[in-house]
C-alpha cells in the first residue's frame, strides 16, 4: 500500500521561504509523476508543481521562478522549495502520487501554509 506523508509547513511572513517534503512508503509501480497541489479556502485544488519519472517538471504560472520541485528517486521523495512567498500562496498542501500505467492516484494527508504578518 502506497502512503504519502508530508511535512515542512507551517507560518511565514511574507517574502519568506518554506520547504514541504514528502516522503512516499510502498512500491511505486512504473511511469509516474510525483507533485504538490494546493487548496486554499473556497477554492478548487489545483496543482502547484510536478516532476515526473523521466526528471520532467512543470510548475503554475502563478509560482514559476518562486517555487523549485525536486525528486530523490532512490529516496522515494519529493520536495517542494517555496521562496518569495505570498499571501496568496496560503493553503493547504498535499502531495500526489500519479502511476500512468494503471492510473492510480494517491495523495497525503495535507500540510498547512500560510503566510501572513
Amino acid at each position: 500500500q502506497v502512503q504519502l506523508v508530508e511535512s515542512g509547513g507551517g507560518l511565514v511572513q511574507p517574502g519568506g521561504s518554506l520547504r514541504l517534503s514528502c516522503a512516499v512508503s510502498g512500491r511505486i509501480s512504473g511511469a509516474n509523476a510525483l507533485g504538490w497541489y494546493r487548496q486554499a479556502p473556497g477554492k478548487q485544488r489545483a496543482l502547484v508543481a510536478q516532476a515526473t519519472s523521466t526528471t520532467n517538471t512543470n510548475y503554475a504560472d502563478s509560482v514559476k521562478g518562486r517555487f523549485t520541485i525536486s525528486r530523490d528517486n532512490a529516496k522515494n521523495t519529493v520536495t517542494l522549495q517555496m521562496n518569495s512567498l505570498k499571501p496568496e500562496d496560503t493553503a493547504v498542501y498535499y502531495c500526489n502520487l500519479m502511476q500512468y500505467r494503471d492510473g492510480l492516484t494517491y495523495w497525503g494527508q495535507g500540510t498547512q501554509v500560510t503566510v501572513s504578518s
